[in-house]
């Protein structure tokens, strides 16, 4: 799985978007996310689509993202959990 290309970030571009919108995100490349000094969220993609890795706890954890509802679901839990 390798990190997403422009063109699967220019599809992202509405999520990304909202990301940027969470105060305690900041974009330090398009589509890498930082919290504090550690990498939070980031994409990829295979041939089974494009997921987010997102570090929820100490760890990653990989989200797919592909339709609508799915980055909806991840938006929301990322604004939830980052947003407090």
């Amino acid at each position: 799985m390798r990190h997403a290309g422009p063109a699967t970030l220019d599809e992202l571009e509405p999520l990304l978007e909202m990301l940027r919108q969470i105060p305690a995100l900041v974009e330090k490349k398009r589509g890498i996310f930082y919290r504090a000094s550690r990498s939070c969220v980031h994409f990829h993609e295979d041939p089974t689509g494009t997921y987010a890795d997102v570090r929820f706890a100490d760890d990653f954890e990989r989200v797919r993202v592909v339709t609508q509802a799915e980055q909806t679901a991840l938006l929301k839990r990322i604004s939830t959990l980052f947003s407090s």
